[in-house]
């Protein structure tokens, strides 16, 4: 059996790791020219995707560089009020410890041999057992994983489905070596996640594994063209962050003093996801994983469920060696139970962070009675 991975992210990586473990072979195509070609995110919150680096025999590994001081949280209000602050002490379990996607990306990298990701490949077209590539040259399959996030070329091949615009958009800016360059910044921020809330804006400041404290401002209830309209310029890092401070209005000095602080990347990012509880009829040779099969919004869920997606086909594979529709089949009830309960939780925080008083209403929700 040829399986064929579209797309290096977690998913992808985790489907091979464990196939390989369970002594079966895959190749992973994707279309970065290397592991180090783009820049890959921020922190994950890895939580019930644990058990998918156990099953892939990462797990102490991963132990290794989860980050548990990342679990420190703190709450605040627009005009300062600070609302909830939870302190990891350091013999706490690596419940829901921080890690950097690059690096746990690296993680799974190294755990395969080295001829099973094809840097370089970008599909142009799948079906009826071949791949085709913008680059040239094509490549047959038994089976295609689409694990190639919100825009598979795979995912036609199962469901017409496609991301739809949720009212949110996203300004990504950060702070780089804060512990030297702004040492009074860093000290407020901490060593997890800092959270400012209110007026249908977010302030999500996070701490980096390399020193960078990575900043996400959030506008709810936008719509799909709001970034071109905002008054951003996105080419003027200094302009921009002048602007988002302009739409900051009435917030406490300290956190407009973060977005100053800020070096020049600027990166605007417009939320999308699939449809809740999405599914599709089981085809034989083709199925999906990640954010491919289930892209929902950016509140935790969608790298752990990409893990688990990837370790529970790969062990589905294991035990149907000579039966891959038998397999698929068996994958794919479990993931559309599992990750339609994920996607509904993750569209219902969504919803509460769009609402005028989401601190207070975050706030029951970590402190519930």
């Amino acid at each position: 059996m040829t399986i064929a991975i579209v797309g290096a992210g977690l998913g992808g990586l985790t489907l091979a790791r464990v196939l390989h473990v369970n002594g079966l072979d895959s190749v992973v195509y994707e279309r970065e020219s290397s592991r180090a070609a783009r820049g890959q995110g921020g922190m994950l919150d890895i939580h019930s995707g644990q058990p998918a680096l156990r099953e892939a025999g990462l797990i102490d590994r991963f132990h290794a560089i989860a980050r548990g001081e990342g679990q420190d949280m703190r709450l605040l209000q627009p005009d300062g009020t600070l609302l909830l602050q939870e302190d990891t002490p350091d013999d706490a379990p690596l419940d829901r410890p921080e890690v950097d996607r690059a690096d746990l990306r690296d993680l799974l990298l190294d755990s395969l041999p080295e001829d099973v990701v094809r840097w370089g490949h970008t599909v142009r077209s799948a079906g009826d057992g071949l791949l085709r590539f913008a680059e040239g040259g094509s490549a047959t399959y038994d089976l295609l994983v689409g694990a190639d996030g919100a825009r598979s070329r795979v995912r036609p091949l199962l469901t017409d489905a496609r991301p739809a615009h949720i009212g949110q958009n996203i300004v990504e800016v950060g702070i780089p070596d804060i512990d030297r360059t702004h040492p009074d910044l860093a000290a407020m921020v901490g060593r997890g996640n800092y959270w400012v809330l209110g007026g249908g804006v977010s302030l999500a400041a996070q701490r980096n594994g390399d020193g960078r404290v990575r900043i996400g401002v959030s506008f709810y209830n936008t719509g799909e063209g709001w970034l071109a309209t905002s008054g951003i310029p996105f080419d003027d890092p200094a302009a921009a962050r002048a602007r988002l401070i302009e739409l900051l209005p009435g917030w406490d000095p300290r956190f407009t003093a973060l977005i100053a602080a800020c070096d020049d990347a600027v990166v605007p990012r417009s939320i999308t996801t699939l449809p809740v509880g999405l599914t599709w009829p089981s085809t034989p040779g083709v199925t999906l994983v990640g954010d491919a099969a289930h892209l929902m919004p950016p509140v935790g869920e969608g790298a752990n469920m990409a893990l688990l997606d990837g370790a529970l086909l790969g062990r589905a594979l294991a035990a149907h060696r000579d039966d891959s529709p038998a397999a698929v089949r068996e994958y794919e009830r479990e993931m559309f139970e599992r990750t339609g309960a994920a996607a509904r939780m993750s569209a219902d925080i969504h919803e509460l962070l769009m609402s005028p008083d989401a601190a207070r209403r975050m706030l029951a929700f970590f402190q519930p009675g």
